[in-house]
């Protein structure tokens, strides 16, 4: 006998159940169990999950191995060897002998039919039941705020129809009508989808439990009919026992009882289940954790809901049949269920729409040609036919690519992408130039899909679609993110809104948050969760397992302070144990931010759909990867910041320069890139020249923040070593930025070739145009695949799928041990022997041949896409077009783009700073909704001020529009509408210091808000305005002058009551998040000074030389590479990024920032002992959060290298920056009056003025009566400089002094 559990719940029941589906399977395969069900809470989640895991075991049974090899023998004529004889005792699922036997004779029997051989498939180790717990309510009553009671019931698929039928019920039922607070089922639902549906009663809290327990066992029978009714003898009673006792004296034994009457006197049958919901009785803690997150309660919540007792779990058969000995035909029927279902996915079929847009008797194909040709004749000119590029003929390239795409029915792919792309940017949408390996396609080019020509770019169609592809194309679009849904609606429109659907993600539980987690449920204050996270690295792959113990694999992510917390502290013992058990488990769902499915019929023909409660929108159950691999068309529609800034950007230029006659004031290459028939500066992108030197000025110097992809600290240090000035370097950059490449020093040799400083191998002169644009370097996958076709003969499909792709991912066994057929010569070799023989064959040498072949094993595993990095590197070069030419036009926008997001408009407006590029406070007579560039500068904008937002900023400019400038804050007050500049947002514009420029000060203005004050102007306005719009205006007009009514005509003066610098800045900061006025370490400029040898924006600055042997200019950096420095700033909020060796021990990288810029400095352990507790400041003992500011000295070797700039640390001390060590010392000089003469003087001032610093010098002058004269010399010196003291002391000789006051 066996038995199988057949209403079970994963993790896929969110924060209810804690049981892995891989885990539950290899169980369920462990105890001998023919197949297992998921009945997961509402949704379907986890369905294709537990079918692969099926088909992992599934897969490898001896006897569906003998049948796929059966299957290809007998396909491809190959001889059939008879397998050794089963073992007497062996299961059906390892009967190989068997097997083939029955294959044998299907293929006799069948007169050699190959589809008869298919259809005798092997029998399943494991069988997938693929199921639902629904919420079933008794009526079709779906009114939101209406309490209705729901009642659980388990509905399973018997075989396609009823998969289909599942699939269209429990979506219905989570979408737009049904869902509220759980997707529900009716009973007229069931029946209209009870086809192929086995149903059974469900636990204690189905309907008929339910009844009996109330005392209602008419009921309970009247709804047993019910349901047999609609599903005849696939509906089943089912009975459980865990131990559990219930109102009114019942039990799970009583209940059963009865059931099992009712059960009889109707003649249904009864099943047993466990309703498991965690693996094994030792997980019974784990699902009582997710449950108190899922309800945000705690575990010593005597009122909160919880699964009572330990037996809810994965049962043997043994305990089972056990517990059920008194009805043993119950634990059958879990046998009679499982031979009744007999459906898996369908992983094979796809599910292509057809374009809408086809007209009568018109074929996609045709369509697809129709518009390549017109295509090609724009972008090639009416001669397109006989155009040569690279030795590629145009006509036969296109041919070629129609005739691939046509033989696999992607026809209808490329009409659909060629659609939704030409609509954007027909209605003005941002679209970028191609990603990905699209680029490669001719036919992407003509359909302007992608807008950069292959054949120049010299990409391969192959990288994008081989002949040998069976998967569907994936061509991935960048969008504005601004208008993505713009396109996204379109789509829905072309294809109706039931064929398109976003695809779901779901969001595990990760290692913080576990803590986190754990310590709440637990009881504990948050402050202790926080402490304990904070300890933890920001991997986002962290395990806490690794963090708790050394782990060689992974020794970054050890904590040693999270072990010893672990180790002495029970509570976080008792936190991370909890927090270990919850890691990994499903915590929640959300939408993906760029999939969508478009699919040919309804959505769900094919997957389930749900209503996201979040975004109002409905998305699959099933997530992106699953519903790609089961054949249906997933895009990626994905929104890139770079193309709204670009677009904010051009918006910027014309707002800046409106008129004709700005256009005669712009350089002769901005005037190129003009629109036709512009009338103000009106810039299309797409003409830019990219041999524009100002774009290599721009990006040799450094000044790449806010220019797409270049703009880390590493890749800038990178570009200025480069120092490029072609468009095809910068596509190699970007190729090469990368970990691999970077770790194996491909960048430094690139930049070495290009410059003449390596020589260059082209192996063999034959592969000179191959190698040729990267110097001999191979940078891109497709050279890779160049070369092989080239020297070995590989065809251009083979090259994909039997260089490129196993090379990438180091299969050698592939490249070395597996035997191919190969087309181009028909012979069986294995591909190392295929690029040796063709290259032999082909006339190179073999020691050629395997140089090649050893190089592309060590560095082409790190070679990218190249259709993906010439795509962006047109990105790279018009966004650092625009900021050549329009610095603060283009980065305003760049700040716009980031509005909200704190850390990153910090990083831009220093790095504006550093650019020379003013940004200035918000004004309210000036500040636009965005950052707005102005003729000073770049001026913040409304909604980048917290508290302030969208809505108060048009309300503000809509007024100041109508009305003109604001005079002061009562003119503001009384003219903008209340209800959106209310108390808070005045408060916040106060604090920004938006009224600034009115010459009030913040304090000042604060006090005429304070709603203390009965007579504050913010309610006096409130009551003007409502009064206004009640038709009395004309009396507050003719009496607004009246004393007491907040708005006489006699506004206070401003005065000089204004807040300490200390809170002025801190309330600026706190609604800006920045400093902008001022800076906390601008009072201390001397004390800094003293403390530090030079800026942080010295480190990045170059002076110009010349160099002594060759007499050519350059320059070189002003702070040499190597050189050890002292430097001094603060630390800012979340500048100290803690990280652990492979030894275990720990270091950090610590941001220190000064009013110039910011540096990494890396702090190694040995170090960081001595300096953590100075790196952490004063912390709040609960919170776990630092207290005001840290203030550093530290003393370390300047390092310039791929990553960009840092400083190794070797001391790292605590500064107290204070009004008495700020206060510039005076260096007093004292003569004798014989010693004053003009020549000593100008000595004098000759040597101070080599030591130039923040200290006074005074000449004191001893005269013959004993008095003193004091003068104040017009200079400031470094007094601390000891070449200074003792030049002047030996200037002033024995009669003389010097001394420090």
């Amino acid at each position: 006998m066996a038995f199988v559990h057949l209403h079970n719940h994963s993790d896929f029941s969110i924060l209810d159940g804690a049981t892995r589906i891989p885990d539950m399977v290899k169980r369920a395969v462990d105890l001998k169990m023919p197949a297992v069900a998921l009945t997961d809470h509402g949704y379907m989640f986890g369905i294709p999950n537990l079918d692969l895991e099926c088909r992992h075991y599934n897969d490898d049974a001896p006897a569906m191995v003998q049948w796929r090899h059966d299957v290809e023998c007998f396909k491809k004529g190959w001889d059939l060897d008879e397998p050794e004889p089963d073992r007497p005792d062996a299961e059906p699922w390892q009967c190989a002998h068997a097997q083939w036997e029955g294959d044998v004779r299907a293929w006799e029997g069948s007169d050699h039919d190959l589809s008869a051989v298919q259809a005798h498939r092997a029998p399943l180790r494991i069988k997938p039941i693929f199921g639902c717990e629904a919420y079933f309510i008794t009526d079709d009553c779906i009114e939101r705020g209406t309490k209705q009671r729901r009642y659980h019931l388990i509905l399973l698929a018997k075989n396609e129809t009823g998969y289909a039928n599942l699939l269209r019920c429990m979506s219905i039922a989570a979408g737009h009508e049904m869902y509220y607070y759980k997707p529900r089922v009716t009973l007229d639902m069931l029946r209209r989808y009870s086809e192929g549906v086995i149903c059974q009663s469900a636990c204690v809290q189905g309907i008929i439990p339910q009844r009996i327990l109330e005392g209602n066992v008419d009921e309970a029978r009247e709804w047993a009919r019910a349901f047999r009714g609609i599903y005849g003898d696939d509906f089943y009673i089912e009975i459980q026992d865990h131990g559990l006792s219930f109102r009114n004296g019942w039990d799970d034994r009583k209940l059963d009882e009865y059931l099992v009457r009712i059960a009889r006197e109707l003649d249904i049958k009864v099943v047993v289940t466990n309703d498991f919901h965690y693996l094994t009785r030792e997980d019974a803690p784990t699902q009582d954790i997710l449950s108190c997150i899922g309800k945000a309660t705690t575990l010593d919540d005597p009122n909160r809901m919880r699964m009572e007792g330990s037996e809810f779990y994965m049962k043997s058969e043994q305990e089972m049949r056990e517990l059920f000995s008194w009805i043993p035909e119950a634990c059958d029927t879990t046998l009679e269920i499982a031979d009744k279902c007999d459906f898996e996915l369908d992983w094979s079929s796809m599910y292509l729409p057809n374009f809408p847009g086809l007209k009568s008797g018109e074929t996609a194909e045709e369509r697809f040609r129709t518009e390549c040709e017109r295509g090609l004749a724009r972008r090639y000119g009416n001669d397109w036919r006989n155009v040569v590029i690279n030795g590629i003929n145009v006509q036969e390239r296109f041919e070629y690519e129609y005739k691939v795409i046509c033989d696999k029915g992607f026809a209808n792919y490329f009409l659909i992408v060629q659609d939704y792309v030409q609509w954007a940017k027909d209605n003005g949408i941002g679209v970028g130039p191609g990603r990905g390996s699209a680029a490669g396609a001719i036919v992407a080019y003509a359909m302007n899909i992608t807008s950069f020509d292959p054949l120049e770019n010299n990409l391969m169609f192959e990288r994008f679609l081989s002949p040998q592809r069976s998967e569907m194309p994936d061509i991935d679009m960048d969008f504005d993110d601004e208008h993505l849904q713009d396109v996204l609606q379109h789509v829905r429109d072309v294809y109706g809104e039931d064929h398109v659907c976003k695809v779901i993600t779901y969001s595990t539980i990760k290692a913080k948050q576990a803590i986190n987690d754990a310590a709440r449920v637990l009881g504990q204050p948050v402050y202790v969760g926080q402490r304990l996270s904070k300890m933890l690295s920001n991997d986002p792959k962290l395990a806490l397992g690794n963090a708790l113990h050394k782990n060689e694999k992974r020794p970054d992510q050890y904590s040693p302070d999270f072990e010893d917390a672990y180790d002495k502290d029970p509570d976080a013992h008792h936190i991370i144990d909890a927090a270990l058990s919850i890691e990994g488990l499903t915590r929640g769902e959300g939408v993906h931010a760029c999939a969508t499915l478009i699919a040919p019929t309804p959505v769900t023909d094919h997957v389930p759909t749900k209503l996201d409660t979040k975004g109002n929108v409905t998305i699959t159950q099933y997530e992106g990867h699953s519903v790609a691999d089961m054949g249906l068309l997933k895009m990626d529609f994905l929104g890139l910041r770079t193309l709204t800034v670009i677009d904010k950007a051009l918006a910027n230029i014309r707002h800046s320069h409106p008129a004709a006659a700005d256009i005669e004031a712009m350089p002769r290459a901005v005037r190129a890139c003009l629109k036709p028939d512009a009338t103000c500066v009106d810039i299309d992108v797409d003409k830019i020249d990219f041999a524009d030197p100002k774009i290599y000025e721009l990006l040799g110097c450094g000044h790449t923040a806010g220019v797409f992809q270049v703009e880390s600290d590493g890749m800038t240090a990178t570009i200025k070593n480069m120092q490029p000035t072609e468009y095809k370097q910068i596509v190699a950059l970007i190729a090469l930025y990368r970990p691999g490449p970077l770790g194996a020093g491909m960048v430094d040799s690139y930049i070495k070739r290009m410059h003449g400083q390596e020589r260059i191998s082209y192996y063999d002169e034959r592969l000179r145009p191959i190698l040729e644009e990267t110097y001999g370097t191979m940078v891109y996958q497709e050279q890779v695949m160049q070369i092989s076709v080239k020297m070995s003969g590989f065809t251009p499909g083979e090259s994909d799928s039997r260089m490129r792709k196993p090379v990438a991912k180091k299969k050698i066994k592939m490249l070395t041990g597996e035997v191919f057929h190969w087309e181009g010569n028909g012979a069986d070799e294995t591909i190392y022997d295929h690029w040796m023989n063709g290259a032999v064959t082909n006339g190179y040498r073999r020691e050629v041949a395997q140089e090649l072949w050893d190089n592309v094993l060590e560095f082409a595993s790190y070679a990218f896409n190249k259709s993906h990095s010439a795509g962006y590197a047109i990105l790279v070069m018009q966004t650092a077009w625009l900021k050549a030419y329009f610095p603060r036009e283009y980065m305003a926008s760049v700040l716009t783009s980031y509005m909200g997001k704190t850390d990153k408009i910090v990083h831009y407006v220093s790095a504006c700073r550093h650019e020379g590029i003013q940004v200035l406070p918000p004004d309210i007579n000036e500040s636009g909704r965005d950052f707005t560039a102005t003729a000073d500068g770049i001026r913040f904008g409304f909604a980048g001020i917290r508290g302030v937002g969208e809505g108060p900023a048009e309300a503000i400019m809509t007024e100041r529009a109508e009305g003109g400038p604001f005079k002061n804050l009562h003119d503001f007050v009384d003219r903008v509408d209340g209800g959106q500049a209310n108390r808070r947002v005045v408060e916040a514009l106060i604090k920004a210091g938006a009224f600034d420029a009115t010459g009030y000060p913040r304090r000042q203005c604060m006090s005429f808000v304070d709603k203390l004050d009965p007579s504050n102007i913010i309610d006096a306005a409130a009551k003007r305005q409502r009064d206004r719009a009640a038709g009395q205006s004309s009396l507050f007009d003719m009496f607004g002058d009246v004393a007491g009514s907040g708005f006489e005509d006699d506004v206070p003066e401003p005065n000089d009551d204004e807040w300490d610098r200390h809170t002025k800045l801190a309330q600026e900061h706190e609604v800006l998040g920045i400093y902008v006025s001022d800076h906390p370490l601008r009072p201390f400029e001397y004390a800094l000074s003293k403390a530090r040898d030079c800026t942080i924006a010295d480190l990045d600055t170059t002076v110009p030389f010349v160099d002594p042997v060759s007499g050519e200019a350059g320059t070189h950096p002003q702070v040499p590479d190597g050189k050890v420095i002292r430097l001094a700033g603060m630390v800012p909020t979340g500048g100290v990024a803690k990280k652990v060796t492979k030894r275990g021990d720990q270091m950090a990288i610590v941001t220190l920032e000064d009013m110039e810029g910011e540096v990494p400095v890396v702090v190694f352990p040995k170090t960081y002992k001595e300096c953590a507790a100075a790196l952490e400041g004063e912390v709040d003992l609960e919170t776990g959060e630092r207290v005001g500011d840290v203030f550093i000295k530290v003393t370390g070797k300047l390092e310039r290298g791929d990553r960009g700039i840092q400083v190794i640390a070797s001391t790292v001390e605590g500064m107290e920056l204070n009004e008495r060590a700020n206060r510039p010392k005076v260096l007093e000089v004292c003569m004798t009056p014989r010693q004053l003469s003009q020549d000593r003087i100008e000595t004098l001032q000759s040597i101070l003025s080599r030591y130039n610093g923040f200290d006074h010098v005074e000449l004191l002058v001893e005269g013959a009566s004993g008095g003193t004269m004091r003068m104040a010399l017009p200079v400031k010196v470094d007094a601390r400089n000891m070449v200074l003291i003792a030049e002047v002391r030996d200037l002033m000789g024995h009669d003389g002094h010097v001394q420090l006051v």
